[in-house]
């Protein structure tokens, strides 16, 4: 019989040690803690196994469950002392998620449970501590009330607010035993009047209905959104681990906190978290009380007066700082640490590899690696590639000047400027339209995810360090403001009035996610400066990476920032760019519309100039290097005029009337150009196209050679082969031209010639492209059309039910984000594996998007790719991501 459930505590450690597929992580690092002796509240795990069985079964458990559980309810009972139901000394009980990786605030917890009108009574009577047992119970009826009944928690929220103002107080520690005891009936009272029916006071039945609604929050909206975000698989599942409840709202004596053992902001190798004396862990993470600061250092930091729980619970505070040790020691990485303390007792209740900035993240590898507690090659295998984005955009300018309205928390750094909006669905309506966006929230939940996703970053009124907005930002590499106090934010009004202003919704605002300032319009910014612990690990990677990194580039800036970021030459430049610039567009159009190949020739002789200076400025700034510069490639359609003035403009440039050009442009029009009249079948059918943009290619590059230093390495790319007839057609007037500047130029240099693998057929027919002295000596798959030519879907449209594809698991991942291994990448394996074998020095590399995706990179190392081509501002990302690839071959 497979085993379901799985204790610890007590000196119990069940299942593999470190399971997480199984025990999920928090229940696999509980069993762990426990193991090396950290105080630990006894429990149990239902493991993942269990959460896909009762998917399975339709949301319902086996009858062997039963007994499962009952053992360890039973296992609590015997460590603690203490029964579950037990009307004079109650057990209680919570009951958490727990995924295999950590999805903070995505899903459901329940705690307290085991409370009702009698057990409440013992409590009291045996802690001694009306108030207490009182507090502990409606915090049950309203967390039970919200996850398992579904009934809406803003009527709790509200009722406790109007308690409070009825006594004439400000916070929940204000209230006496009586005050809660009287709002435990009104909440009562709200569930019967919801449901229909009272609040179940029977423990085993409220255990089960938690159970069951944990496991049932794996497939709620905001846990769905989550994984679809960081492509986490559906099929995982979740466990739940049921664990003796401690209690930090025992009086001030007790307390319940979130720590880091370094800082998750900086990397900084400080103690980093947030403390509440006499509260419940929820009280930290929702914002519901501010914080107090952990040590006495960040507290004089910040300026705070609240004391830290360095000084007002020193021997407990010693005792945690010793457990930050032993776990950073033991996971050999930083912890993000839940815990409490009750009535001078250190539980630990949760650790975790903390979430962090790409900034941090850095700093802490390389920290770690030469303080000897990882190697190099684990430094670099801790880094997530895509974070360093993070690290790679421009921050606010420091002698900018800021109109500064108000200050919160730095929770996650970085700058953003955008228009203010105030719910999460609006947020995603208007970062759809192409506006930027700053999510405006009092305190942002589970639900605010897709909003804060859309977002350029992310504002709340309340909140500390460790709150859901915060964790949430830095994970997403999103700036966060939180806590900042003196906004005032009316939902229905859609505005907030801070600093005696009021900005309403669409108003622009900047955030400082590294100070917490808070400004209102649009404040300048500068570059990041890509040194220290970032060219620290570059140089790593580095050495430790096969696959060349090269970019996709075409202007003099690209070029300028891509080697600045450490590409090894130019993977893409698409000449087509260059051809829509204004000053050249007309005549452009008066090439594509003339009549005969006189009137194109003239048009051309105009380009030559502008396109041989192109190409020198891009050959002296990537000198010594390859540039790999693809022929003309899009349908002459893109290029068409449209309006009234611009056809008048080419007539006026080619001395031809306007009808005439009308009637010229219907002629080039087509029903799939995509498809169509495109790639090298302009090249073959107006050849005079592909002899101008050679002309340029040697002309500059002789240019750049006869001014000194390293001559450059043109690599001539032509698109959309499909035969090899195409490129021996092709291949032979570029080598002519090649001959011709040459003699003209009484010089020549060494040069390519290859083609891009964008089509089935081309990569089927690769051993008879790449073959003989008029094959080609490179291919560079453009896995862009590869993709939508193998899978039949136009990028164009593909948003439309890409995202249904993948939540129902037709893709794992959106295709043209992530390479589709199992179809495009198996033409990909066949066309190098054929055009290996006709020439064996065939140079391979890939220029679509994907040269930019980690995962598609991972794909690029085991197929034995020469190079990858990305984005400038995704080299580095590709760098890291090649030195991984290579680390995992190994």
């Amino acid at each position: 019989m497979t085993q379901y459930v799985f204790r610890f505590g007590g000196g119990v450690a069940e299942g593999k040690a470190g399971d997480r597929n199984l025990l999920g992580g928090k229940g696999a690092n509980l069993a762990e803690m426990g193991s090396i002796g950290l105080p630990v509240p006894p429990g149990f795990t239902l493991s993942t196994e269990m959460c896909t069985r009762f998917y399975e079964e339709g949301e319902r458990f086996p009858d062997s469950l039963r007994d499962e559980v009952a053992g360890g309810i039973a296992h609590i009972e015997q460590v603690t002392g203490k029964t579950f139901g037990d009307p004079s000394d109650p057990l209680l009980v919570s009951v958490r998620s727990g995924a295999r990786v950590s999805m903070p605030g995505m899903m459901d917890t329940v705690l307290n449970l085991g409370l009702n009108d009698e057990t409440v009574q013992g409590l009291a009577a045996a802690s001694g501590d009306p108030r207490f047992a009182w507090d502990s119970y409606r915090r049950f009826i309203q967390m039970y009330s919200d996850v398992v009944l579904g009934l809406d928690h803003g009527a709790f929220e509200e009722a406790l607010e109007i308690a409070k103002e009825d006594k004439g107080v400000h916070l929940d520690t204000d209230l006496e035993a009586a005050d809660w005891e009287r709002l435990t009936a009104q909440y009562k009272a709200l569930v019967l009047e919801g449901l229909g029916r009272p609040f179940p006071d029977d423990p085993h039945d409220q255990l089960w209905g938690a159970i069951a609604a944990v496991f049932g929050s794996w497939n709620g909206d905001r846990a769905k959104t989550y994984r679809r975000l960081h492509n986490i698989p559906h099929d995982w599942g979740t466990a739940v681990n049921v664990q003796a409840m401690v209690f930090g709202n025992r009086g001030d004596s007790s307390a319940t906190g979130v720590a880091f053992t370094r800082d998750p902001s900086t990397g900084e190798r400080c103690y980093y978290g947030e403390y509440l004396i006499n509260a419940q862990g929820e009280d930290v993470v929702a914002g519901i009380r501010t914080p107090q600061y952990l040590t006495r250092a960040a507290r004089e930091k910040a300026g705070a007066k609240a004391a830290s729980m360095e000084e007002a619970l020193p021997e407990v505070y010693g005792q945690l700082a010793e457990v930050f040790e032993t776990l950073e020691r033991h996971y050999r990485d930083m912890q993000d640490i839940e815990f409490t303390v009750e009535r001078g007792k250190l539980w630990m209740l949760q650790t975790r590899t903390g979430k962090r900035t790409a900034k941090a993240a850095l700093r802490i590898a390389v920290d770690m690696a030469q303080e000897g507690l990882i190697s190099e090659k684990e430094a670099i295998l801790r880094i997530d590639p895509l974070q360093l984005d993070q690290l790679l955009h421009p921050t606010l300018d420091p002698a900018a000047e800021r109109d500064v309205v108000a200050k919160g928390l730095p929770a996650s750094p970085g700058a953003a400027c955008g228009k203010a909006v105030f719910d999460a669905d609006t947020a995603v309506q208007r970062a759809a339209a192409g506006e930027d966006i700053i999510l405006v929230r009092v305190e942002t939940s589970p639900e605010d995810i897709h909003g804060m996703h859309a977002a350029r970053g992310i504002l709340t009124a309340r909140g500390g360090m460790t709150s859901h907005a915060a964790v949430v930002a830095r994970g997403m590499g999103r700036p966060c403001v939180s806590g900042a106090g003196s906004l005032s934010i009316d939902y229905k009004a859609r505005r907030m009035r801070v600093g005696g202003r009021d900005i309403a919704e669409g108003e622009v605002i900047t955030l400082d996610g590294s100070t917490g300032e808070v400004m209102v319009g649009e404040v300048p910014t500068v570059q990041p400066e890509l040194v220290g612990d970032f060219g620290t690990l570059m140089v790593w990677a580095d050495a430790q990476r096969r696959l060349k990194v090269r970019a996709n580039a075409e202007t003099p800036k690209d070029c300028a920032t891509a080697r600045e970021f450490g590409a090894e030459g130019v993977g893409l430049c698409r000449t087509e760019h260059m051809f829509f610039d204004p000053d050249r567009i007309t005549n452009v159009r008066q090439m594509i519309l003339a009549q005969d190949e006189g009137g194109r020739r003239s048009a051309l002789e105009k380009l030559l100039p502008a396109q041989r200076g192109d190409f020198e400025a891009i050959f002296r700034i990537m000198s010594g290097l390859p540039v790999t510069i693809r022929l003309l490639d899009p349908p002459l359609h893109e290029f068409l005029p449209h309006a009234e003035e611009e056809f008048a403009e080419v007539a006026r440039a080619s001395g031809a009337d306007v009808e005439t050009l009308r009637r010229r442009a219907a002629e080039l029009a087509e029903a799939n150009p995509m498809l169509g009249h495109r790639g090298c079948r302009l090249g073959i059918t107006y050849p005079e196209i592909y002899e101008m943009q050679a002309r340029a290619i040697f002309e500059a590059a002789i240019a750049v050679a006869r001014d000194g230093g390293e001559p450059p390495i043109p690599e001539v790319m032509v698109p959309l082969v499909a035969t090899r007839a195409e490129l021996v057609i092709i291949r032979s007037l570029i080598e002519r031209v090649a001959a011709e500047v040459f003699r003209e130029q009484g010089r020549s240099l060494n040069y390519l010639v290859g083609t891009m693998i964008e089509l089935p057929r081309a990569a089927l027919a690769a051993g008879a492209i790449a073959e003989g002295d008029q094959g080609a000596e490179f291919f560079s798959f453009g896995t862009n059309d590869l993709t939508q030519t193998t899978l039949g879907i136009s990028r164009d449209d593909a948003g439309r039910f890409i995202g249904p594809y993948v939540e129902k698991g037709i893709f794992a991942r959106d295709p043209f984000v992530s390479l589709d291994t199992e179809g495009v990448g198996e033409l990909i394996r066949i066309a190098a594996e054929r055009g290996r074998a006709a020439r064996p020095g065939l140079k391979l590399g890939i220029c679509g998007e994907h040269g930019g995706d980690p995962a598609s990179i991972a794909f690029c190392e085991r197929t034995r790719l020469d190079y990858v081509s990305a984005s400038p501002y995704r080299v580095p990302i590709a760098r890291l991501a090649a030195a991984q690839a290579a680390l995992r071959e190994g």
